[in-house]
């Protein structure tokens, strides 16, 4: 996973003279649970379909330009990315809420996940 080539994506786009902003996401798996209990691994599987309908709603936002998600399945480990989130648009005041909405709304509806304690 790899967010600078997100960032390069976005760089590159034929729509990038309407750009003023870029803010990123990039989700860790925690080495303790939000109880406090050590985590030995995380497991995540990713509903892409949903995935896909989040993304392109988030595209349609005002001021919005590109959004583009990154993600790992499977056992991870404490440590290793997730999740990378790569939103880009006019204004701060546009991109910053689209780009939480969007995590919010993946870890919601598009993830199902558990940890597996030490």
């Amino acid at each position: 996973m790899n967010l600078e080539a997100l960032h390069e994506r976005i760089r590159s786009s034929t729509d990038f003279s309407r750009v003023g902003m870029i803010a990123s996401h990039r989700g860790v798996v925690r080495g303790t649970s939000r109880d406090g209990l050590p985590v030995a691994s995380f497991h995540v599987k990713m509903n892409t379909e949903r995935l896909s309908d989040i993304i392109e709603s988030a595209r349609k936002r005002p001021g919005i330009v590109e959004v583009l998600v990154e993600y790992q399945e499977g056992e991870l480990l404490p440590g290793e990315d997730v999740l990378l989130v790569a939103v880009a648009g006019d204004l701060r005041d546009n991109v910053f809420p689209a780009l939480v909405d969007t995590v919010d709304e993946i870890k919601r509806f598009a993830t199902e996940s558990w940890e597996r304690y030490a």
